[in-house]
């Protein structure tokens, strides 16, 4: 990694300056802020003790967290399993071939949703794409999800919020085994292990998932991906290394996915190029023809004949991570140091295109927090790199290579300040961030966050209003599945900019517990691309610009929930969202309600979650900007204007045999509900082409699992 000149001077002064203050100590005292809760939520301080079913933790900005346990009974396999399905927070498919998945918060773009690892961003929107099915669950000791631009001092580009998920320091010997099997072949073997030693600890981890391709409509075509996964991790936990509380932990990635055609062969897959080995008649509006459609603008049959390559998409993953970061004590006050290194090769076959990628990011922090009058100083700088380099061909085997290379340096110096004022019923932070970013300049970042405690020490009001800011990277982020280019016309000349706002109230006893509020989001300068541009030879390219105007998201949402007894919980949420934007700015449909019940039994041996999701109609019309873009099935017919409204429900039991054995059984989507049973997920034009992006529905019906685990 070569560093410019002002960057280098940049940095060395700075951490040369915060590592000459660590020549003094004080002994810890055990409710010292961790890393990465200050890492995620700038800086935490408790203004009354945590309820025993609060729905948020106890800090500033509005934080949901989810313990081991909590992750264990979602039933959830991997990241976007588990967070999905709860108020303000949903998984986005964003292809029915690849199942390239994001996370949404608030309802916003995926790509402004920032996933770190013990309080460290490592992930790109490259990465993100299919990186975030492939983070280890294993060892964790909880996941902070907090919503709303703002939720980090580290992560000025979280416009939507972040998503900290947390390493647990094991203090005992450890030995967990898990293996489960479900439906559509699915089998999973998870293994960790954890070894105290005198002054720290060491953890190994590992996991191997397989899950076969659905076809949902019997057509030939998945809507589901097939995917071999294996993940590996280990961890070293060092009590006092010169001073520092060390956690470090370095993860591994091997991942291959298929979607389209249903076969296991991938070299198959990719050499069959001609013929029909699809039924194009089956499902709902299914074409009068099994070996192509009708094209609505002629009224003319189009014969496939691209063989299984055409239709299939093909992902080989491979990733390496390094994070850590240690603390140290500096007079009053902490110093944190962190580092983080990710690797990540993609060699992909999209539908005869052929995409090869080899991104690396760096991440490096030095940061001090230090007692004040009342309050806490946070003070820091950070450098985070980026860059990527690609090559391959489009599906006429015109080479492509560096179509969407970059390299984004950025340094930047953060500053914040704690103050608890009125007797400690108010807490205020106040923030600023300057990036100094290597194609952008200079991009400041303020942002205010208050914590009231009402009259009832049980109430209390969080309120936060800021500006953030996200550099776009490449069109992979936003559309993966650009097949006919040859190259990109990079137009964006300015960062997308996000002003936004949110309120919070919260009331919590012993039995009871609800939050809700709202939250506003204006982003400026929004990336968009247009992919049907030709230049002045009549080649194909992509015009990567600007939105002219800018998107709102308004969102309000309340969770209320209720110990019935002393086994038994439950939870209601709601949630309504109104969009202000231009049809092709938002790219995926979203609905405008939302509604959540789960039911939690826990007694004894025995556990039981139900949780049941109302999703609301969404206007595929406006989202999929119908006026300008009109979408047919392949007998010709119109797409619906709006999607139906849909409940999925979920049911796992779980059963402890003894300290060591337990067994566990759940169905997710229980009613089989999938939108290929109302309509497909395939699309073509006006002129008959065809893609595979038509979403606003489960692409996988019931799922049936059950398994064993093992604790010593």
């Amino acid at each position: 990694m070569k560093l410019h000149p002002t960057t280098k001077v940049f940095l060395s002064r700075a951490i040369v300056a915060a590592l000459a203050l660590a020549s003094s100590r004080l002994a810890i005292a055990e409710d010292t802020l961790s890393a990465e809760e200050t890492a995620l939520s700038a800086i935490t301080v408790n203004s009354s003790d945590a309820k025993q079913h609060s729905i948020l933790r106890q800090d500033i900005i509005a934080t949901e967290s989810f313990s081991a346990r909590d992750i264990e009974k979602s039933g959830g396999s991997m990241l976007t399993e588990v967070v999905d399905k709860r108020p303000g927070v949903s998984v986005q498919t964003e292809c029915s071939l690849c199942n390239s998945r994001n996370i949404l918060l608030n309802n916003l773009p995926g790509r402004f949703t920032t996933v770190l690892i013990d309080g460290i961003p490592i992930f790109s929107s490259v990465s993100s794409a299919y990186g975030l099915d492939s983070i280890s669950l294993g060892g964790l000791e909880r996941i902070d999800v907090s919503r709303g631009a703002g939720a980090s001092l580290i992560a000025p580009e979280a416009l939507a919020g972040a998503v900290n998920l947390v390493t647990r320091r094991p203090t005992q010997n450890e030995i967990k085994l898990n293996q489960q099997f479900g439906s559509y072949g699915q089998h999973q073997t998870d293994a960790f292990a954890a070894k105290p030693f005198s002054g720290g600890a060491v953890t190994f981890n590992f996991s191997s998932n397989t899950h076969n391709g659905v076809d949902g409509d019997g057509n030939g075509e998945t809507e589901f991906s097939r995917f071999d996964r294996n993940l590996g991790g280990i961890g070293l936990f060092v009590d006092d290394l010169a001073g520092f509380k060390v956690k470090t932990r370095l993860d591994f990635v091997k991942e291959k996915r298929m979607g389209g055609s249903l076969t296991s062969d991938y070299n198959a897959a990719k050499s069959d190029v001609t013929g029909n080995p699809f039924n194009w008649s089956r499902g709902q509006h299914g074409s009068q023809f099994t070996d192509g459609w009708l094209i609505p603008d002629t009224g003319l049959k189009h014969t496939y004949n691209g063989g299984m390559a055409a239709m299939s998409e093909i992902i080989f993953t491979d990733r390496t991570q390094l994070i850590g970061s240690g603390v140290h004590i500096l007079g009053d006050g902490t110093l944190r140091l962190a580092f983080g290194y990710a690797k990540h090769k993609q060699d992909s076959f999209y539908e005869e295109t052929v995409y090869k990628s080899d991104q690396s990011q760096y991440y490096l922090e030095a940061s001090t927090q230090q007692p004040i009058e009342s309050g806490y100083i946070t003070a820091g700088v950070d450098y985070r790199y980026e860059d990527l380099t690609s090559k391959g061909h489009n599906a006429a085997g015109i080479a492509t290579n560096g179509i969407d290379n970059y390299q984004y340096r950025t340094p930047g110096v953060f500053l914040q300040v704690y103050r608890a004022m009125f007797d400690n019923r108010l807490e205020a932070n106040a923030s600023i961030r300057v990036d100094q970013h290597s194609e952008f300049g200079i991009i400041a970042s303020p942002r205010l966050n208050l914590l009231w405690t009402h009259a009832d020490p049980q109430l209390n009001s969080r309120f936060s209003v800021g500006k953030g800011y996200r550099a776009p990277t490449s069109f992979f982020e936003q559309d993966h599945g650009i097949l006919d280019t040859t190259r990109i016309v990079r137009q964006v000349t300015k960062p997308e900019i996000s002003h936004n706002a949110s309120y919070v109230l919260s009331y919590s006893t012993d039995r009871l517990a609800v939050s809700g509020g709202f939250n506003w989001n204006k982003i400026y300068n929004i990336a968009l691309l247009d992919s049907g541009a030709v230049d002045s030879g009549g080649n194909p390219i992509t015009l990567f610009t600007s939105a002219a105007r800018p998107v709102t998201v308004e969102g309000a949402d309340i969770t209320l929930t209720y110990k019935m007894t002393g086994n038994l919980a439950a939870t209601v949420g709601l949630e309504k969202t109104h969009y202000q934007f231009d049809p092709g700015t938002l790219p995926f449909a979203r609905p405008e309600e939302r509604v959540y019940l789960t039911l939690d039994y826990d007694r004894g041996p025995l556990d039981v979650l139900a949780r049941a999701t109302w999703t609301g109609s969404q206007d595929l019309a406006r989202f999929y900007d119908y006026a300008n873009n009109p979408r047919y099935n392949l007998d010709g017919s119109k797409k619906m204007d709006k999607s139906p409204s849909f409940w999925t429900v979920d049911l796992r039991t779980d059963y402890k045999f003894n300290k060591q054995w337990s067994s566990y059984l759940g169905v997710d989507n229980a009613f089989d509900f999938k939108q290929v049973d109302k309509e497909s997920t395939l699309f073509i034009d006006g002129a008959g082409k065809l893609d595979v992006t038509h979403i606003w529905g489960p692409f996988r019906g019931r799922f049936l699992y059950a398994g064993i685990k093992y604790n010593l």
